[in-house]
């Protein structure tokens, strides 16, 4: 494969200041992006967050990651062999821009040329039988061969199968926690062949960082999201494959299942799929066929990498604003379309209410783009 493409990149300035920004608690890819769009940069948007904290109600202010910090952790990616891309740049997974609220940044080591071939996503379960691991090898190896992409969890079982189905086409491995420490251990040495044969590793979460059961099903919306259709070859009724289906379909992607005994538990959750609606397949071309009139028809959404200016002309939020966007919320999920209609307020304030609760840890985002308060 290719070294890196060329095309925009984030200064050395702009990436340190991105990385403090998405390191600071209580801004995730949402919120960032907000904070980008309001303040015109990361940088001021930084200067802004203690005030910001405040006006939500926050009763501690949250640190914000140093220069220093950010710095150490450029420089441990580097010794990593990994390095930090920022979305609207080139070695961006394309198809992950369309995704709603993408990582605003991603640790990647080994070769973005990865991300430019139509990927596909194979999971399944980690106690996994040798039919399952054969099939997802033997379906990983085939549409590799057939110019796809792979994308898969790095999990035992399905995932480590579909990784090594593709590891001489291409495979992007997605790590729950940092790239540094891959679970499960024993994977390790699989994630470095993974980088060193033309694939890619790839993770949101910081250097340095255990996964927690949390940080599993954001691994699995970024595998959904990365490709053009996820295949789930053998899962249980109640198990994190389900949730990557679940997630791709919200997506707009393609879901595929293997058919399995219904006798087998691993493939109670598959055959759940089919009665579903996913699309039953037994061999690559099923896949293939489906999935090849979809190349290139995903228009990502590529946000401008010179992080634009705030045009808006509103006045701030007051705090009897505050206090009638306070009032509207509650705990059952509302869309923000519905608040600026009981309020009366300009969309911009009720947004600018909105980002100042959720960086004062008051304010929870739902799938759809609701909110509620927390």
């Amino acid at each position: 494969m290719s070294q890196r493409a060329a095309g925009p990149r984030l200064s050395d300035r702009q990436r340190l200041s991105w990385l403090r920004l998405i390191r600071t608690p209580n801004v995730g890819p949402a919120t960032f992006r907000d904070l980008i769009n309001r303040f015109g940069s990361a940088e001021t948007a930084l200067e802004m967050l203690p005030e910001l904290m405040i006006s939500g109600g926050a009763r501690k202010i949250v640190r914000i990651p140093s220069i220093a910090e950010a710095e150490a952790e450029v420089e441990t990616a580097r010794c990593a062999g990994a390095r930090f891309v920022g979305i609207g740049e080139a070695d961006y997974p394309p198809l992950m821009k369309s995704m709603d609220h993408p990582p605003p940044l991603l640790a990647v080591k080994g070769e973005g040329a990865v991300f430019r071939l139509p990927a596909v996503a194979i999971v399944g379960a980690r106690n996994a039988s040798l039919a399952g691991i054969k099939m997802a090898r033997t379906l990983a190896a085939e549409l590799g061969r057939d110019g796809y992409g792979i994308v898969s969890g790095l999990a035992r079982g399905i995932d480590t199968a579909a990784h090594q189905g593709s590891l001489a086409t291409g495979t992007i491995g997605v790590l729950a926690g940092g790239l540094d420490l891959p679970y499960p251990p024993e994977n390790a040495e699989l994630c470095n062949e993974i980088a060193e044969r033309g694939g890619a590793i790839i993770s949101e979460m910081p250097f340095g960082w255990q996964p927690r059961a949390q940080d599993f099903p954001r691994r699995n919306r970024l595998v959904a999201g990365a490709a053009l259709g996820l295949v789930v070859v053998e899962a249980a009724q109640r198990s994190g494959s389900l949730i990557s289906a679940r997630l791709a379909g919200e997506m707009g992607r393609l879901v595929f299942a293997v058919p399995g005994s219904p006798l087998d538990p691993r493939a109670a959750g598959t055959n759940a799929l089919l009665k579903d609606g996913a699309t039953l397949v037994t061999e690559a071309s099923e896949i293939t066929g489906a999935i090849a009139p979809l190349v290139g028809a995903l228009a990502p959404r590529t946000p401008p990498l010179g992080e634009p200016p705030d045009f808006s002309a509103t006045p701030p939020p007051g705090e009897d604003d505050r206090a009638r966007v306070i009032e509207a919320l509650g705990p059952t999920p509302v869309a923000v379309d519905e608040i600026i209609r009981h309020t009366g307020l300009h969309p911009a304030q009720v947004f600018m209410v909105l980002l100042e609760l959720d960086l004062a840890g008051r304010l929870e985002r739902h799938a759809g783009g609701n909110v509620s308060v927390v």
